[in-house]
């Protein structure tokens, strides 16, 4: 595993599993992974807030997690090339997490 993939193993373990909010920023990342999102689709798509996925996506974005592409409302966030190549030590993160975590952060959107 390479130095940065390392770094972003522990930056993925504080953000989601360290933090408040970890569940609901493991539900943006998934949602992301499957198709880039402004931030109302996200939050139709997951059910919350407006200002609350937009906390949680400068949150993502500011720690290399997301980018973001566009302008004002039109802003578009998608999961950063480096998570993208990294994506399996998010998964990997979960695979020993307690049964009641797992269940809520892997929880599909209704």
């Amino acid at each position: 595993m390479s130095y940065r993939a390392r770094q972003l193993k522990h930056v993925l373990g504080w953000l989601i599993a360290a933090t408040r909010g970890g569940i609901t920023r493991a539900q943006v990342i998934r949602a992301l992974k499957d198709a880039p999102q402004n931030a109302n689709q996200l939050a139709n798509l997951l059910e919350m807030d407006y200002r609350t996925i937009r906390h949680h996506l400068k949150v993502l974005e500011k720690n290399g997690i997301i980018t973001s592409a566009g302008e004002r409302y039109g802003l578009t966030y998608f999961l950063s090339s480096e998570m993208e190549e990294n994506y399996m030590l998010f998964e990997a993160r979960f695979e020993y997490a307690g049964k009641t975590h797992e269940a809520e952060i892997f929880r599909k959107p209704r």
